[in-house]
């Protein structure tokens, strides 16, 4: 995980991944957005899941740790898309 953006690129961040959509049951992954807060701890970052539902403008993802399922309240900027 990158510790730091570039000089450049600092503070900026892509409106492609700040609007994308997922539909439910879709698998993705999740790539902190550094210049966009988080929220949770590090230890998610590159985790995978499934979209269980829109929520306001974040989604509900499952993602499992070890036997046990959590969910998640993300972003869509801190998501990528697994195909």
């Amino acid at each position: 995980m990158p510790r730091k953006k570039s000089p450049r690129t600092k503070g900026k961040f892509s409106f492609t991944r700040f609007f994308q959509k997922f539909n439910e049951g879709d698998r993705v992954a999740v790539a902190q957005e550094l210049s966009v807060r988080f929220g949770y701890s590090k230890r998610l970052q590159g985790r995978t899941g499934k979209v269980v539902e829109k929520q306001g403008a974040a989604y509900k993802v499952e993602i499992k740790d070890f036997n046990k399922s959590k969910l998640y309240l993300i972003k869509p900027v801190h998501l990528i898309k697994i195909k």
